[in-house]
């Protein structure tokens, strides 16, 4: 019992606390800090691989989830997705269209439109900044490969 009790307090733990960390570290919305330690590791990368970093490192995935983690609550807002409702001509609203057109009249609930629309009006809670990073990461490091590859 005490070891499930655990494992759930520690998951809690890191998906809370991850984006806090990774600040703290200097990995930021606007880049690497100076002088942190993510500065560190991404000087230590840049010399083990020849004057830059590497894409898919480490490095580059983690300040890729926190772009990605800061940069979703403005991205929802843009579409149209705000605190107030969807923003009328917004692409938001597009979705929201064609969504109740497709559901003959209304949006269902948890849906993508639904969905998207809860997040941009109550923000994105701890595990949802996780799994944003987490994505964020993902794309960042298959974007950051395949700008690599030659054909």
């Amino acid at each position: 019992m005490f070891t499930i009790i655990g494992v759930a307090a520690g998951a809690v733990g890191t998906v809370a606390l991850a984006p806090v960390a990774l600040t703290m570290a200097g990995f930021t919305s606007a880049g690497i800090a100076g002088g942190s330690l993510a500065a560190s590791m991404m000087s230590s990368a840049a010399i083990a691989n020849g004057g830059g970093v590497a894409a898919g490192s480490l490095v580059a995935v983690l300040q890729s989830a926190v772009a990605t983690v800061v940069a979703a609550p403005a991205v929802l807002t843009a579409a149209g997705f705000t605190a107030g409702g969807i923003a009328a001509g917004s692409y938001a609203a597009s979705m929201m269209s064609a969504a109740a057109v497709a559901n003959g009249g209304g949006v269902a609930a948890g849906s993508v439109v639904a969905t998207l629309q809860g997040l941009g009006a109550a923000g994105i809670p701890a595990a949802g900044q996780v799994i944003v990073g987490a994505v964020g990461a993902a794309v960042g490091a298959i974007a950051s490969m395949a700008g690599n590859c030659t054909l």
